[in-house]
């Protein structure tokens, strides 16, 4: 018998899954099903009305729901006589997510997870929600069935309508145009002013925020405006955010490694969890924040993080995982606050010193006596406000948070989800190739080919990407994103390796895309593949978001690839794409802002800089170091006369010197044979 407050000791479906957010599920007593057809038939043949929940393995309220709700048999009893059940790992079928998300939107609903949404047998959604307490989900429940039975023509009418606002195109919702397609200084100041007024200007971040998320792609945009405009401001509120992210709660101080986000606009108290995604894009801004300011804590911050990876999300394979939960032993955060006390026991002497600038109290700065490691401060100042020796202090904050990382590791740690999805770790991997192009550390190009090798081996099947990797098996096929994300970094680490392998197999992949993909009367790319199962709609993915959209990003990719491999009909498609999204833009650039980066590259010509000779590595190197976004950097140690690749054709060591070509949509300047020269050159074409 099946206790009426605990988990069933009969395992459901989930329990043939590979999702660890399923798995987490098995035990329920609900009759679980995962989305497929033997769920959507048995609707269908029942006459039930489905209930499609929608979380991932790291939400903290995904995890209260399940406790509250789906581990209790009087509820479970109600669900599966009345309805069939399906649990969707969002982070599996972003798909299925993101139609039903865009249900609950038209409901006039906030969007958020768990998304618990109800369906007709049909699949068509007529009601949802997000978090349902125990005694409200039971009377929805209740009365959902019997509407269901007692007044289906309204439900049907309403699911019908519903189902045709999904099915509205983006160019019809949002009254896209083909505008010409011209960018100019002028439209970027306007994207740039309207953006500013939406600044945080004493925490960083975006104002009107009650939770700070960090939004890596507007703090790329900022560094690629300032770079543009030399806009002290743009850079002042870059530095500010970065600095208190770095610096704040958000950021785990000990290991390294950045949470979802914080829970109040101070950057103080996160929601815990540590997803791949978050952490790959950071270590990108934090490494062009670095060459952009040469500001050490940045540095550190991306090494610290690495770190982090390395430990803790890489797979024997060399895939990544996904991410840390929020929770351990029942609690959120546990894992990572410390009581004074414990502090002062790890760390002796130090602890005084370390107490005053995290803001440890006796009592707790966060709950029930715990302390979260935040500062406001940057070590320099908290020394010399202090009368401290900087030197001095800085070594004991090193030391210290070495210790206390050793002594969290004999605590519980959080639950891991170890999935290896396709789109994050492209981002992870770009993450790498953008810190080794800044730092250097071979360490980090290691890890990138590593994880390279494994995407190309066991996510990639010929032209096609697998979206997830679990149990040594690639399944579902790959969505938008994950064809997005990948081509951007193999592209980058071409650059990087001068290995024309890793640039057939992003030309291969973004051909593959534009022929599976593309939607030529909207001019922008559908999420899902022309072979894949077919939901209510095929949807398009628009708005930038925690992660940039995959049209934004294909995007990109048409731009450089275009540029690198003489494409016109790459940049065509990349220009008629910005042009659809150019007003929407120049409206709120805050929900476009990797549309934006985009802008920045179309505004002023991407540099096409060419080094050939014997020096061409440690030309490179030097080049990397003066922060220039907008170019495309090739590198040979001779000249190559059997390239496929346009830039390097004639492209030659002149009397055996290494020789730099910047050239500028096909018109070069004078070679010349020394870095100075070149970034001169550069400098000279960016006014």
């Amino acid at each position: 018998m099946t206790s009426p407050t605990h988990i069933s000791h009969t395992p459901n479906r989930l329990a043939q899954e590979t999702s660890p957010y399923l798995l987490q599920h098995a035990y329920n007593p609900v009759d679980w099903f995962p989305w497929g057809e033997e769920a959507l038939q048995k609707a269908r043949a029942e006459d039930k009305p489905i209930i499609v929940s929608i979380g991932y393995s790291a939400c903290h309220w995904c995890h209260v729901m399940e406790r509250e709700c789906f581990e209790k048999a009087p509820i479970a009893e109600i669900m599966n006589t009345h309805y069939v059940c399906i649990k969707v790992d969002r982070e599996e079928r972003p798909d299925v997510d993101a139609v039903y998300m865009d249900a609950l939107h038209a409901m006039g609903l906030q969007g958020g997870w768990p998304l618990n949404v109800f369906l007709t047998s049909e699949a068509k959604p007529f009601y949802g929600g997000t978090y349902f307490p125990p005694q409200h989900w039971v009377d929805i429940l209740k009365q959902i069935s019997v509407a269901y039975h007692q007044q289906r023509d309204k439900i049907l009418e309403s699911a019908e309508s519903f189902t045709e606002h999904l099915g509205i195109t983006e160019s019809q919702k949002y009254r896209l145009q083909s505008n010409e397609t011209q960018y100019t200084h002028s439209d970027l100041e306007q994207i740039y002013t309207k953006l500013s007024s939406q600044f945080d200007t004493e925490r960083g971040g975006m104002r009107k925020e009650r939770n700070k998320f960090p939004m890596p792609s507007i703090y790329l945009f900022l560094l690629r405006y300032w770079q543009i405009t030399q806009n002290s401001t743009a850079i002042k509120q870059l530095r500010l955010t970065l600095d208190r992210m770095a610096l704040g709660g958000i950021y785990d101080q000990a290991g390294g490694g950045f949470a979802r986000y914080s829970t109040d606009p101070e950057w103080f108290a996160p929601h815990f969890e540590k997803m791949l995604y978050d952490n790959g894009q950071l270590v990108s801004l934090y490494s062009e924040a670095f060459a952009a300011t040469k500001d050490p804590l940045y540095k550190q911050v991306v090494y610290q993080t690495i770190e982090f990876l390395e430990r803790e999300l890489t797979s024997s394979e060399g895939g990544f995982y996904s991410a840390l939960d929020a929770d351990s032993e029942g609690e959120e955060g546990k894992f990572y606050v410390w009581t004074k006390k414990e502090i002062s026991t790890i760390l002796g002497h130090d602890a005084e010193w370390i107490c005053a600038y995290y803001g440890i109290t006796e009592e707790g700065n966060w709950e029930h006596g715990n302390n979260i490691l935040h500062s406001t401060q940057k070590p320099e100042l908290f020394a010399e406000e202090n009368e401290l020796p900087l030197e001095e202090f800085l070594k004991v904050l090193a030391k210290s948070k070495t210790k206390l990382l050793e002594a969290r590791q004999h605590r519980i740690r959080p639950g891991l989800d170890d999935k290896i999805l396709c789109s994050w770790n492209g981002l992870m991997l770009k993450g790498l190739i953008d810190a080794y192009a800044v730092f250097g550390e071979k360490q980090f190009l290691d890890l990138a080919l590593q994880n390279a090798t494994f995407l190309k081996e066991k996510m990639q099947s010929g032209s096609q990407l697998w979206h997830n990797y679990k149990n040594s098996k690639a399944t579902l096929l790959g969505y938008l994103e994950d064809y997005a994300f990948v081509i951007d970094a193999y592209t980058a680490l071409y650059q990087i390796t001068t290995d024309e392998t890793w640039l057939a197999s992003a030309q291969q992949l973004l051909d593959y895309t534009i022929e599976n993909f593309y939607d030529e009367q909207e001019q922008l790319f559908f999420f899902t593949d022309a072979t894949a199962e077919k939901l209510i709609v095929r949807k398009k993915e628009l708005f930038d978001n925690v992660i940039p959209a995959s049209n934004s990003a294909m995007a990109k990719n048409l731009h450089l690839l275009g540029v690198i491999l003489n494409r016109s009909d790459y940049h065509t498609i990349a220009s008629q794409m910005l042009a659809r999204v150019k007003n929407l833009i120049l409206t709120d650039g805050q929900y476009l802002s990797n549309w934006a980066c985009l802008f920045t590259y179309f505004v002023q010509p991407t540099a096409e800089i060419i080094v050939v000779g014997p020096q061409a590595p440690v030309f490179r190197k030097e080049i990397e170091q003066t922060y220039y976004p907008n170019k495309i950097l090739i590198s040979a140690l001779a000249e190559q006369p059997n390239t496929t690749i346009p830039l390097l054709e004639s492209r030659q060591a002149i009397n055996g010197q290494t020789t730099i070509y910047v050239c500028y949509n096909r018109s070069c300047q004078l070679p010349v044979f020394s870095t100075e020269e070149a970034l001169q050159q550069l400098i000279q074409n960016s006014r």
